[in-house]
């Protein structure tokens, strides 16, 4: 039996930057994972889908505004596959990249099913079927989540996939449906369209990202009907099938029932927690109804030694959350100084196009709250370097209160604005007002002017528009 200070399980981004910043801070270190390194986001999520995403940017560039940038193509091929693997040498790449920290870390990998057998004891199972036992004074779970999918509803993996099997494929679909339009239903609308897919995104709820500002929904679903995408808010899919051809969904909406017929559905409604067969009932963790584990804002479990992190908590699922997650657990652990996580202020970011970022409340729910609210706004139309690029849709839209000046919230929907939040969301945590950050002199031509014009807006003095 091998005896460590901190066993981790799972190695996506929580996970793993968990590790490090234990094995930082002198804790004997393990990390435990039934696949890969690098977790879902690595391998199959983030970083494999900004890779198409890329690609499929300069597609639909040559496609679709060859005229407007002055160069034109005979006969112009694309091959979707290429970029697919493109896709997988980065992800590679980054993969190998973990594993090299988690050498220089000193952090012992071990690769199986791993199992709570006490609330010190872990065992793994390989894939040979041998089994570990590891003891720890400290265990984390950080074992992430999965797809949802209703149970009527069979994925088959090439006529009906979630995003794994979507991701790794190299054909591409003629058509598609989508059903679900939050992030990754968004941005593979764009991959898929961005090389000529015939894509239609169903979403039951009354709008696109529907946990984004309503501002943001109406935005993006302009820009995608410009660019030929089908939107179907407030429709709900009653039936879903494979088909000789393809797939056939029945769905319902706007006083009426239609079906559709296309080559694949992508099923993109949600994720639920990896928390069974781990082992943690029987330790005593408490779970929420829906399985997630419950933590306080220490990262801590109600059994004293057990933690939790990421996606497995449902707090926030998003990869850069579940690394902020993993490090304040470590430094709790370790004892040393750390702080606390406010989720409604971390950032949210989506790659579709136009992209899309955020942090804080929506301007409904801040207004619901009482909070005296002042909206500051300005659009990339009278930019000069999204003129230059060629990309003027959308806006930035800052929150603050009308008392103190404070910033309250940002969204924002336009070219790259997922690099533009950061600016916000820094000065939201110091404290610093949107009078500020419009005194903070920007670079000309920049997109972060917009930054500026819109805190100059929320101020009350505009200068550009």
């Amino acid at each position: 039996m091998s005896n460590y200070d901190v066993i981790v399980l799972g190695a996506g981004p929580a996970g793993y930057v968990c590790a490090i910043r234990a094995a930082q801070l002198g804790q004997k270190t393990a990390i435990i994972d039934k696949e890969w390194l690098g977790g879902v986001c690595l391998n199959v999520g983030c970083i494999p889908s900004k890779s198409l995403l890329k690609s499929a940017e300069i597609a639909y560039l040559l496609r679709e505004r060859g005229k407007e940038f002055g160069f034109s193509f005979d006969n112009l091929k694309l091959d979707y596959g290429s970029a697919v693997k493109r896709s997988r040498q980065v992800s590679d790449r980054l993969t190998k990249g973990v594993g090299f920290l988690m050498r220089k870390n000193k952090v012992d990998v071990h690769l199986g099913t791993a199992r709570l057998v006490a609330k010190d004891s872990v065992t793994v199972t390989a894939e040979d079927g041998k089994a570990t036992t590891l003891r720890a004074k400290h265990i984390v779970i950080a074992t992430g989540a999965s797809v949802a999918v209703p149970p009527a509803w069979k994925i088959d993996g090439q006529k009906i996939v979630t995003y794994r099997e979507a991701i790794l494929q190299e054909r591409l679909p003629a058509s598609v449906a989508i059903i679900g339009a939050g992030a990754i239903g968004v941005e593979f609308a764009t991959v898929w369209q961005g090389y000529g897919a015939q894509v239609t995104v169903v979403e039951m709820l009354d709008r696109l990202m529907p946990n984004e500002d309503e501002e943001i929904s109406q935005e993006l679903r302009k820009a995608f009907e410009k660019r030929g995408i089908v939107c179907l808010p407030a429709h709900k899919v009653t039936s879903l099938e494979a088909t000789g051809q393809g797939a056939r969904l029945k769905i319902e909406g706007a006083g009426k029932t239609q079906t559709l017929e296309v080559e694949q559905v992508l099923v993109a409604t949600g994720f639920k927690p990896n928390s069974a067969g781990l082992g943690l009932a029987e330790a005593g963790v408490r779970l929420s109804d829906r399985g997630m584990v419950e933590v306080d804002e220490r990262m801590a479990t109600n059994v004293p030694g057990i933690w939790a992190i990421g996606d497995v908590t449902g707090k926030l699922m998003l990869a850069h959350v579940g690394s902020a997650m993993g490090i304040v657990c470590a430094e709790n652990i370790a004892g040393a100084d750390t702080h606390t996580l406010n989720y409604v202020m971390l950032p949210r970011g989506t790659f579709s196009h136009p992209q899309v970022a955020s942090f804080g409340l929506t301007e409904s729910q801040a207004r619901a709250q009482g909070l005296p609210v002042k909206v500051g706004r300005f659009p990339f139309q009278p930019n000069g370097k999204a003129l230059g690029m060629g990309e003027t849709a959308g806006w930035a839209k800052i929150l603050i209160d009308d008392r103190y000046g404070e910033i309250l919230a940002a969204h924002l929907i336009g070219p790259e604005v997922t690099e533009l939040l950061p600016e916000l969301t820094l000065a939201q945590m110091m404290e610093m007002t949107a009078a500020e950050i419009a005194r903070n002199v920007h670079i000309h031509p920049t997109l972060s002017e917009v930054l500026m014009e819109a805190a100059h807006a929320a101020e009350g003095h505009p200068v550009h528009i």
